[in-house]
């Protein structure tokens, strides 16, 4: 997904976000990786973080892969991510169901 105009508001995204350098975003995102070559206000949880040349970032980042390019900016706080994967996949429950009963036969 990019952006080249402005969002306010929560994006999720399992795949990546680009905020172009004409684009602004002032929201809660959660995305496995975020570019920032423009404006960003707010909390972010992704696995990998740039922010580009062009790129300004201000509130809260949640990731263990943070790149800032020179001339990218960035003030706010950072934090560790609490998952090994910000975003990821969650099974169907009949997988879940099918894989307790192989476990349960085989005992």
């Amino acid at each position: 997904m990019q952006v080249d105009g402005y969002v306010e508001g929560v994006i999720t995204s399992e795949k990546t976000l680009i905020i172009s350098a004409a684009g602004r975003v002032k929201a809660q995102v959660t995305a496995d990786k975020v570019i920032i070559n423009g404006l960003f206000d707010g909390e972010l949880f992704a696995n990998t973080v740039e922010i580009l040349p062009q790129g300004k970032a201000m509130g809260i980042i949640h990731s263990d892969d943070l790149c800032i390019e020179r001339g990218g900016s960035f003030i706010g706080e950072t934090q560790r991510t609490s998952q090994d994967q910000v975003v990821s996949l969650a099974k169907p429950e009949h997988e879940d169901a099918a894989a307790d009963n192989r476990i349960e036969n085989k005992a």
